[in-house]
């Protein structure tokens, strides 16, 4: 029996691959069924969330829409305004709470993704950590990364890999696991991304994370990156001192500035 086709695919890829704007430029796909229709239009809120566009998200998605697509707008609500914060993650747990919506594989992923940015881990891998899709797993690699845990993390890519080894979010989390074991994984990262550029040249823009360039994790992992490889990456580390100043490792390279000006000072 042949398989159906997956008139998605190049809509999902292009969201991971962080090709935002192609996604969006590219999600009018005819004789989508309601199931089909109602994730593409997930993932074309979720590009703009991405892009920033918080308030066309807030104000296109109303009260009548599908529950995967309130879970999207929750995610616009609680990035658009720190107003927003303590509401959202009430509604949040509140239709998590719920038998009817609770176990929505598209709700679980939005509060994965504000839990985990409220690095309040073990609330986000409560609703992530029984999976169901591949972004909910790719979800639980990220946190048990940002928990320290790239044992867990492991392992979870490994149920990914025995799902479908070849997908893109597969590869993605397996890069993601390399950058954080650093060393001589470093490599394997880059290689990963040099080949996803190579197989998508729309989304060449992968190595530099998201399609605006400023992603924070991802231009701390290119600064890394560049000096693993010994190649300049001060390029990187301005990009991300301008846009993100509070991130750890602009505070720990300012930390160490200091820490050498004093030393200089103490022997002058």
């Amino acid at each position: 029996m042949a398989t159906a086709p997956d008139h998605l695919f190049v809509l999902r890829n292009n969201f991971y691959l962080g090709a935002f704007q192609a996604a969006i430029n590219n999600s009018d796909l005819p004789n989508l069924s309601p199931e089909d229709a109602i994730e593409r239009d997930c993932l074309v809120h979720r590009s703009y969330i991405a892009l920033g566009s918080y308030q066309l998200v807030i104000s296109e998605i109303d009260e009548s829409a599908a529950t995967p697509l309130q879970a999207v707008k929750l995610l616009a609500l609680y990035l658009s305004s720190p107003e927003n914060k303590q509401s959202v993650i009430s509604s949040l747990k509140e239709w998590l709470a719920d038998s009817a919506i609770g176990s929505n594989a598209i709700l679980r992923l939005i509060a994965g993704i504000i839990f985990m940015n409220e690095e309040d881990y073990n609330e986000g891998l409560k609703h992530t950590h029984a999976g169901g899709t591949m972004e909910l797993h790719a979800l639980n690699v990220q946190i048990f990364i940002k928990m320290h845990r790239t044992d867990f993390a492991e392992r979870q890519l490994r149920v990914m890999q025995q799902i479908d080894e070849d997908h893109t979010l597969t590869q993605l989390a397996n890069a993601w696991l390399n950058l954080a074991v650093g060393g001589s994984k470093i490599q394997e990262a880059l290689l990963i991304f040099q080949d996803f550029s190579e197989k998508y040249p729309m989304t060449g823009l992968i190595l530099n994370g998201k399609a605006d360039a400023k992603d924070p994790e991802t231009l701390a992992n290119l600064v890394v990156c560049s000096l693993h490889l010994g190649k300049p990456s001060s390029r990187y580390l301005n990009q991300l001192k301008i846009a993100h100043p509070e991130h750890l490792l602009i505070k720990r390279v300012s930390t160490a500035e200091d820490s050498f000006e004093r030393a200089v000072q103490s022997v002058a």
